[in-house]
């Protein structure tokens, strides 16, 4: 069976660079925005809309005695949101068989759950995420600090419905996770390095 580790992470935790700098210290396969790539490819969506659904709030489809045919617009867009689900099921898998490999994000956690990954949670205090945050913001973008804490508060809340509605479990419960890592105050690439050491 191949070393599989996950990465679930809060936005602005430095999540997804820990991953990254962990399969570098592995010397293992990488996968994150790749999901989405291919999940567009296979789906003949586009990347910013696989984007726009993956992590977010599912739409959801009305019951059905409330008749379908006055929500055509809502049915196509809960039927998409199923079908990038479906491949996004599918691609991790395909990816999880093939090496030794990282996964960040996208229920990969659950979705391998008989594999038997290494599942990492990742996360930071406010301060912090939005310090990373202002670090990798454009050069022109000028958020205050309250209008940045929002948008990092509602991006978590919506990786949060999105993680509960596929899979059940409450994100970021550390019954969910083996390791959870909090990331305030620290050097990511050491932190990498030590997280790979418990990984061999």
């Amino acid at each position: 069976m191949n070393k599989i580790v996950t990465v679930g992470r809060e936005f602005g935790s430095g999540g997804r660079e820990l991953g990254r700098r962990l399969a570098e210290e592995l010397g293992i396969a990488y996968y994150d925005k790749e999901i989405v790539t291919e999940i567009a490819r296979r789906t003949e969506l586009s990347e910013q809309y696989v984007q726009s659904v993956v992590e977010r709030k599912p739409v959801v489809l009305y019951p059905i005695h409330v008749g379908r045919s006055f929500y055509p617009a809502l049915d196509a867009a809960a039927e998409r949101s199923s079908a990038v689900y479906a491949q996004q099921h599918e691609i991790i898998r395909e990816m999880a068989d093939k090496s030794d490999c990282v996964i960040v994000g996208r229920c990969a956690d659950y979705i391998l759950r008989e594999s038997k990954p290494l599942r990492l949670f990742v996360y930071a205090d406010m301060e912090s995420k939005i310090a990373r945050c202002r670090k990798k913001a454009p050069e022109q973008e000028h958020l205050s600090d309250k209008k940045l804490a929002r948008m990092i508060k509602k991006i978590d809340a919506e990786r949060a419905h999105y993680y509960f509605f596929y899979t059940g479990k409450k994100w970021g419960d550390p019954l969910n996770f083996d390791v959870c890592v909090n990331t305030t105050h620290t050097d990511i690439k050491a932190l990498s390095k030590a997280i790979a050491k418990l990984c061999e």
